[in-house]
């Protein structure tokens, strides 16, 4: 009998895995999904914008179409390593990337909208990212833009490490995702000749079977876990503390390269009630900063291979903004973890309550606001 009972569990947990392998594919044809239908209009949407303001919003423009701040921050880091924006205006548009790259949780968490509590849960664990980065940008940017705090200390590491060299790394993630991902997307446009448009259309609903799917099973898998002995592992041992859950988020995302991933993982787990959000709060805090790494390896790369050229120097220091804002935010708005968790709170009671809130955020924030900003200041 028991032997029975620790078969069933290992099951589970094997189906856990499988669940979630197929989760990270659905995100990941999310991800090519939108690239495919606007990367060469974010390309030139964020060579047009200098203003601050205008760029800031254009930041989070556009990381929600092509849901990867990692994209956007590489096409401001070429961008101005071409001489089209400068740091200064760079520097606004790496702070919407980061607000804009939240998206990806915040569409999670509408796969929980049938289910009042778990959604509650859900909504508030992704939105909290987005206070964070709203407040962050809100103390930041006036200090940004009066003081230069941001470029100088950007400046200062680039001094130190533009001579140390690059260092490549493949995430293991893409090694066992791409195949899949590449494969089919290949398989659509090559094969069978579809065009890009149509290809990302196909991709992007195959994404939202895969995510609904897989977060549906995987939330009943884990309930149906002896549920007192899983939530002790995750909020216990794996959630330790606050240092611990921030190390986590931040070796991780290090490691696979994506915090749309790594942050989106934690919402059906605290959905389900097996994690809490003072824990998930300083992981998501440490995958903002692990996410910052790929731009600063790839810069220190570039500037090895071009002998400090001045294109790859300015590259090197926009990718060491991104990190420094994340770092300024968390140094202030870790201790003062309660300010953004009760406003995601209060918003996640909000949509719990009625469901149009969920998405008049989604489509005001990520969107509406940013284009009526930008047609305002065009």
């Amino acid at each position: 009998m028991v032997g029975k009972v620790r078969l069933t569990t290992v099951l589970k947990i094997l189906i856990v895995f499988a669940l979630l392998y197929i989760f990270l594919i659905g995100i990941k044809f999310t991800g090519i999904s939108f690239k495919l239908f606007g990367k060469d209009f974010a390309e030139q949407l964020i060579s047009l914008y200098a203003n601050p303001f205008a760029g800031l919003f254009t930041g989070i423009l556009v990381t929600s179409i092509i849901q990867s701040s990692s994209t956007t921050t590489s096409l401001i880091v070429g961008l101005a390593g071409s001489g089209v924006i400068s740091v200064e205006a760079a520097i606004p548009m790496v702070m919407g990337a980061n607000m804009g790259t939240t998206i990806t949780n915040v569409l999670v968490s509408l796969t929980f909208i049938t289910r009042k509590e778990d959604f509650r849960r859900a909504f508030t664990a992704a939105t909290m990212h987005d206070f964070f980065n709203l407040f962050t940008i809100i103390v930041f940017l006036p200090l940004e833009l009066a003081f230069h705090i941001i470029e100088k200390s950007a400046v200062f590491l680039t001094d130190i490490f533009q001579n140390v060299g690059g260092v490549t790394f493949t995430s293991p993630l893409k090694l066992i995702i791409d195949p899949v991902t590449k494969g089919f997307q290949h398989f659509l446009s090559d094969t069978l000749g579809i065009s890009d448009i149509v290809v990302g259309i196909v991709l992007l609903l195959v994404a939202v079977i895969l995510v609904v799917f897989s977060l549906l099973y995987l939330v009943k898998t884990m309930r149906s876990l002896v549920i007192n002995t899983t939530e002790q592992v995750i909020d216990r041992y794996i959630f330790r503390n606050t240092f611990t859950a921030f190390l986590l988020g931040m070796l991780l995302t290090a490691v696979v390269q994506s915090s749309s991933v790594t942050t989106s993982m934690i919402v059906p787990l605290v959905a389900a009630g097996f994690l809490g959000l003072n824990r998930a709060y300083p992981y998501t805090l440490g995958a903002n900063i692990g996410t910052t790494i790929t731009a600063i390896l790839a810069s220190l790369a570039v500037i090895s291979s071009e002998d400090g050229g001045m294109g790859s120097t300015i590259g090197l220091t926009v990718a060491f903004c991104h990190l420094i804002f994340n770092i300024y935010g968390t140094i202030i708005f870790l201790p003062l973890r309660k300010i953004p968790i009760y406003c995601a709170t209060k918003l996640g009671n909000l949509a719990a309550e009625s469901k149009k809130w969920a998405f008049i955020f989604i489509v005001g924030v990520f969107f509406l606001l940013p284009l009526l900003i930008l047609f305002i200041t065009r």
